[in-house]
């Protein structure tokens, strides 16, 4: 069963498909068969929406506008199909806390006007000390997060192994995806996929129209349903496993695969009992699908700007629960060093200087964490380019500000 208007996206790119029947599935009679493990309820805590008929020339969001941007970041449930999950049944509280110095919430104000970001939220301690909203995004709207949907998966990775449906990150990725069996992956582990050391070759270059995550949209074309898994069982190896990181957003999908086929639901699904309610979201969230039904782990979850920071407060304490102990601190620990910037890359998650990090996306979306001064700064934008070069550096240095009057 195929899409119409269903995505598959990168850390830098959205690749829209087009020519496949609809998915309109609605219940387990009728579900994808990922989606329909024998315990999948009829009426299915992730409900799939489509959005409206599109031409396809609509759908390329690299070439969107800046207003289409603005307007589209916010709605992007009108524009690709996708899994709606409902708010929490008991929304975490999010108390006033004191308010930042004038001088300090003028420069962040002065920033979201300069970078064109949408919203910013700092929570110290669990409490607000800072909330503004740009470019006509409000408190109730929803904001799409590209890459930041990586952290997310990193977690329901977690969660996974928690729940005992993942034996152990050191297990061979081919155990839950057979399909990679005789292909460069075999001899990956789990853990290697997330912290994307798998030695296999991959470029992420979204300006080659030969390089792999441009070629994304022919594999979904020839292979439809089969295509994330398909394109990377192609890929050639180049190091050994575990000696050398590349950015690969083709591996991220690769873990929302991995993890659905291990659990039996979307990741939407199990997002809403592992994240959403859990960390107590006060909106629904939207999570585009794939060719087969499930959800892209690498791309495009849409939740409000204020459950962005719920997720890093969740991240903050730990998961209550839902992860191993000490998932977090793991996951957030520099499994692979950026040479001596104090940079690096943990599972899915950017590791910064000083025991910060974070989760990123193109255009502005973001979480930052100071674990020393309890903050997260969520903030999501529509930055003039996907990269965000200056816009990011500028956020950065602005955010240790805010640590510094922290506390």
């Amino acid at each position: 069963m195929g899409l119409k208007n269903g995505m598959l996206a990168g850390a830098a790119l959205v690749l829209a498909m087009g020519g496949l029947a609809p998915l309109d599935a609605q219940t387990a009679a009728d579900a994808p068969a990922l989606a329909r493990p024998p315990q999948y309820p009829e009426t299915p805590a992730a409900r799939l929406t489509q959005p409206p008929a599109r031409d396809q020339s609509e759908l390329q969001v690299l070439f969107w506008t800046d207003d289409q941007r603005a307007e589209r970041f916010r709605a992007m449930e009108q524009w690709f199909a996708g899994h709606e999950v409902a708010a929490a049944p008991a929304p975490r509280a999010l108390p006033e806390g004191a308010p930042f110095s004038d001088a300090l919430q003028a420069d962040l104000k002065a920033l979201m006007a300069e970078t064109s970001t949408a919203g910013i939220m700092i929570l110290e301690d669990g409490k607000v000390r800072f909330e503004a909203y740009n470019l006509g995004l409000a408190h109730g709207d929803r904001w799409t997060s590209f890459s930041v949907a990586k952290s997310f998966t990193s977690t329901l990775l977690g969660s996974a192994v928690k729940d005992g449906f993942i034996t152990s990150l050191d297990d061979p990725v081919t155990k839950y995806i057979p399909g990679l069996a005789g292909s460069a992956y075999e001899g990956v582990t789990v853990r290697q996929l997330a912290t994307m050391t798998s030695g296999v070759k991959w470029d992420e270059n979204y300006t080659d129209p030969k390089s792999d995550v441009a070629q994304m949209n022919r594999f979904v074309v020839e292979y439809g349903a089969d295509a994330i898994v398909a394109q990377m069982k192609a890929l050639a190896r180049e190091a050994e496993p575990g000696t050398k990181w590349v950015y690969k957003t083709g591996e991220t999908n690769l873990i929302g695969v991995l993890v659905e086929n291990a659990v039996g639901k979307p990741l939407a699904e199990y997002a809403k009992a592992k994240i959403v309610d859990p960390a107590g979201f006060e909106g629904d969230l939207f999570w585009m699908v794939d060719p087969r039904g499930g959800n892209i782990g690498g791309c495009c979850l849409s939740i409000r700007l204020a459950d962005y920071a719920r997720m890093g407060q969740f991240a903050l304490e730990g998961g209550k629960g839902v992860v191993p102990d000490g998932w977090f601190a793991e996951a957030t620990d520099s499994a692979v060093d950026f040479g001596s910037s104090g940079f690096g890359y943990g599972y899915q998650w950017w590791t910064y200087p000083q025991g910060t990090f974070g989760a990123q996306g193109i255009f502005g979306q973001g979480i930052t964490l100071f674990p020393d001064k309890g903050v997260v700064i969520a903030f999501v934008g529509n930055w003039a380019t996907a990269s965000g070069g200056p816009e990011r550096r500028q956020l950065l240095d602005l955010s240790r500000k805010v640590a510094a009057e922290a506390r």
